[in-house]
């Protein structure tokens, strides 16, 4: 395992006064874990924003409601150009009670309930194609329908299957595969305090041209009185088996 070296002050850790007491515990901004416990409330329009960048929102979402959406998607589409297919057709009196004219046409051959019309839009999406139920030249708007059911719902495909990708390619889970030491120590390196961790890559796979950088969360009183509850000092790391920062 490497060592990783924190560089430090040389002052000391701790300067204790007289009167001095302990400060009040306050939650930790990230968990030890490596998440942010920081929760963003009361944003106007929040909602909207997400639905703005609506690529970053799908991949970022959980794989449950990921897959619920996937499948909701997918369903709705199947039933909402049913329920239009079905539209054309009882307009086109295709759905007359009794039996049908000699000389009618229908626009869609055995669509004759809500049903057959939901059918027909899902094996057109899906390409199934069991050859009972198509389309006739009676009806330019079905067809002009069924162009524009697959050009939509190949695009949702499209959507859908690269945030899948783009999820499954994130290195979250090599991320996994590096762990850090529970324990630190603090020591004295070249005259300075260091901390110093430990990291092991559990993969065979090497790590190159790998880069270290974090920050240190602290409170911080400007000269002006100004009290920053958060404020970010870079910490500047370098392993023990490379000159490299």
């Amino acid at each position: 395992m490497d060592a990783i070296h924190i560089g430090m002050s040389s002052t000391p850790l701790v300067k204790h006064t007289a009167g001095a007491g302990l400060k009040a515990n306050r939650p930790r901004v990230m968990s030890k874990s490596g998440h942010s416990n920081v929760r963003i409330d009361k944003v106007d329009g929040i909602y909207l924003l997400y639905l703005q960048d609506l690529w970053t929102t799908v991949i970022d979402m959980k794989w449950r409601y990921k897959l619920t959406l996937f499948a909701a998607t997918f369903v709705m589409t199947w039933f909402l150009f049913g329920v239009i297919y079905y539209a054309i057709a009882f307009i086109h009196g295709d759905l007359e009670p009794g039996e049908p004219i000699s000389n009618h046409t229908p626009c869609i051959m055995k669509v004759d309930s809500l049903t057959g019309a939901f059918l027909f839009s899902l094996e057109s999406q899906t390409t199934i194609g069991y050859g009972v139920r198509s389309i006739t030249e009676e009806c330019p708007h079905a067809i002009f329908l069924l162009v524009a059911q697959l050009v939509i719902t190949t695009l949702i495909e499209i959507f859908i299957t690269g945030t899948f990708l783009a999820k499954i390619a994130r290195p979250k889970k090599r991320a996994e595969t590096i762990k850090f030491s529970h324990c630190a120590v603090i020591t004295k390196q070249n005259g300075k305090l260091c901390l110093v961790i430990q990291v092991a890559n559990m993969r065979k796979s090497l790590l190159i041209q790998c880069q270290l950088s974090g920050k240190l969360l602290q409170t911080h009183v400007t000269k002006e009185g100004e009290r920053i509850l958060l404020n970010q000092a870079t910490v500047k790391f370098h392993v023990d088996s490379s000159s490299e920062s």
